[in-house]
């Protein structure tokens, strides 16, 4: 079953969504996603039935926006990309750097829609002033008009009237769950950029993160979250403390664009960690998801060693 996206957005687990929903109970009453990106997940769940509703969330206030058009306006959205978007090569990039002024003069979420779908490999970057400054792909248009439409149909066909959308600091979010809601967690990776994430107007405390999942775990919350990983043989941020009882699954994302251009065989490992109440549910154990053709190509190998695998502490 194709699963509708809208746009692309940087770091959204789109393709790793198949892995993820394993790690998820058959159906669940509310999804919650306090770092929302491009909903990936809640759309992923729409599509399979996975969930009686949704809440999604995300700092950034456009974006947040943007989402709940999606959602509830598909028309009108989809008129307006159609009146934006320029299929004339001399002209477009023009119109894209016009289009990105006026979104950062009026914030409308309409406009971060056109930019999203032109800007380099959906590549969500905001300078120091939290203005949007990353450049178009001069490679393509974007999404035509009746691509568009289909998918923001689509979504809406899938969520309308099971969903809220808010822009809420995750922490107020955590702060007012229902017992009963499934939260998957897709924060800044603090390995890579540290507590300043230029997807976000502001970045997350690592141990303020920590803090918080203390307080979920003290109430019995399920959740899920995808926060650091390792490049080849190098490892990107802290990991989550052992004290908070999770079980690290890891999954293979591939080879990095880097590594690609570089000419290098680094594969790309996301980490998922659940909290005990959700592995206790679905009989989840550590363990490395493998991509099919890499492991193909292992046959022919020599094993290769990533490393430990956390366990979780009984």
């Amino acid at each position: 079953m194709k699963v509708p996206q809208p746009f692309q957005y940087q770091g959204s687990k789109r393709t790793l969504a198949p892995t993820i929903l394993r790690y998820l109970p058959r159906k669940a009453t509310r999804i919650v996603e306090p770092f929302a990106g491009s909903a990936a997940i809640s759309i992923a769940c729409a599509t399979h039935g996975r969930a009686d509703g949704f809440w999604l969330n995300d700092v950034n206030q456009p974006l947040a926006q943007l989402l709940g058009l999606i959602i509830d306006q598909p028309e009108q959205l989809s008129d307006f990309y159609r009146a934006t978007w320029r299929d004339d090569d001399h002209d477009a990039l023009e119109h894209y750097y016009r289009m990105r002024d006026d979104f950062n003069r009026t914030r409308d979420p309409r406009l971060l829609l056109y930019l999203l779908a032109r800007c380099v490999k959906g590549a969500v970057r905001y300078n120091s002033e939290g203005l949007f400054n990353q450049s178009p792909d001069k490679r393509r248009l974007g999404t035509r008009p009746e691509t568009m439409r289909e998918n923001i149909r689509s979504v809406s066909m899938l969520m309308r009237g099971k969903s809220i959308v808010t822009s809420f600091d995750y922490r107020e979010l955590l702060g007012n769950l229902n017992d009963n809601d499934i939260v998957y967690m897709d924060p800044p990776y603090q390995g890579v950029c540290g507590e300043r994430d230029s997807r976000y107007f502001t970045g997350i405390s690592f141990d303020e993160f920590v803090a918080a999942l203390d307080r979920l775990n003290g109430r019995g919350i399920r959740y899920l979250i995808s926060y650091d990983g390792r490049l080849g043989s190098r490892s990107y941020g802290e990991p989550l403390p052992d004290h908070l009882r999770l079980t690290l699954v890891e999954i293979e994302a591939g080879r990095s664009s880097q590594a690609t251009l570089l000419g290098r065989d680094e594969i790309t490992v996301e980490s998922l960690y659940l909290s005990q109440p959700l592995a206790d549910e679905v009989d989840a154990l550590p363990r490395t998801h493998h991509r099919p053709h890499i492991e193909q190509l292992r046959l022919l190998e020599s094993p290769a060693t990533y490393g430990p695998v956390s366990q979780r502490i009984p």
